[in-house]
């Protein structure tokens, strides 16, 4: 049995000072943590319980958007009024998520920092840089079906990005708050998580003994629907074989506005300029959506056992694009 030390933090300053010098874990939720730790794949000298920070609230922000605190629960974000009004897409994203008892546990920040479902990760012996630098992918050669990614794949990681609320978040704009030794400062969204290149093992932004407190949402694109669709092997809780995120906005039949980002196929979530650029403009029908589709998914890898992700991917991207405008002209049935 390993041990481990605990420490309980009453504010951001306390938790950073905990955490510091230590091989050290932040402790909320615990959904990902506790399960790694069990498994021996996370092997910290001490825990820093911070469920006790101030970090609980929803609040609008003076650009229109919200600033979502890091110990908010998925099941209070899904919930809120205000994000299933104006983030339809998030609401829809974090409960198609997980199941309600994990919702109610798992916190924003928590889901921010989710870690891959790579069976060699989580196995503790096989090859995988990840988990041990320079050891190999074993997924390369190996079984890489459902959570192994196609887009921004390198030959030391093909894992894929499993979180569906960080999908949406991609999707709609974010900025991600951090506080540390060295003070406070932000990220934008689309550069917090890392594309795994040589360097798997380092999968986001956050610095040496920083700790997210919180996530602010761009405001919403007037005149925008948006809505995220979830392909898996089952409709009760899995991790997507291939998601979308999608925000549209029209005037008339003609999109002013598009936001798109994919899940399930991206070793991060996977934010389609391209695609995007390629709809404003554009009248909005299946065969404009279907281009778009086509583009988002350009570069693709596929891998042995999980090729059929691509055609997956387009279909979802059009099935989504088409909810989503079909939200932005008010046609709700």
């Amino acid at each position: 049995m390993r041990t481990f030390d605990y420490k309980r933090a009453d504010d951001a300053h306390s938790a950073v000072n905990a955490h510091s010098g230590q091989a050290a874990a932040y402790l909320a939720g615990g959904t990902t943590l506790i399960d790694l730790v069990k498994l021996d794949v996370m092997q910290p000298e001490r825990l820093v319980d911070i469920n006790r920070l101030a970090y609980d609230a929803i609040e609008t922000t003076a650009e229109g958007g919200l600033r979502i605190g890091a110990m908010v629960r998925n099941t209070a974000l899904a919930d809120d009024d205000r994000v299933r009004r104006d983030y339809t897409v998030l609401s829809e994203a974090l409960l198609q998520g997980a199941s309600r008892q994990l919702r109610n546990r798992a916190t924003t920040a928590g889901n921010v920092m989710q870690r891959v479902r790579c069976s060699y990760f989580r196995d503790g012996v096989s090859p995988c840089n990840k988990r041990v630098p320079g050891s190999g992918c074993s997924a390369i050669e190996g079984h890489n079906r459902e959570v192994f990614a196609v887009l921004g794949t390198s030959d030391h990681c093909i894992a894929a990005h499993p979180s569906d609320m960080c999908v949406a978040m991609a999707a709609i704009g974010a900025t991600v708050h951090v506080t540390g030794p060295s003070g406070d400062r932000t990220v934008d969204f689309l550069d917090f998580h890392k594309l795994p290149g040589d360097t798997p093992h380092i999968e986001h932004e956050l610095g040496e003994d920083e700790l997210i407190t919180q996530v602010s949402l761009d405001a919403p694109i007037d005149g925008s629907g948006s809505t995220y669709i979830k392909l898996r092997d089952r409709s009760s809780y899995q991790f997507a074989l291939a998601s979308c995120a999608a925000v549209v906005a029209l005037d008339g039949d003609r999109i002013t506005a598009a936001r798109l980002a994919l899940g399930g196929v991206g070793t991060k979530p996977w934010r389609a300029a391209d695609a995007e650029a390629a709809l404003v403009g554009q009248p909005a029908t299946r065969e404009a959506f279907k281009q778009a589709a086509a583009t988002a998914m350009q570069g693709a890898t596929p891998y042995k056992h999980n090729a059929f992700k691509i055609p997956l991917a387009r279909k979802a991207i059009v099935r989504a694009l088409t909810d989503a405008a079909a939200r932005a002209r008010g046609d709700t049935t």
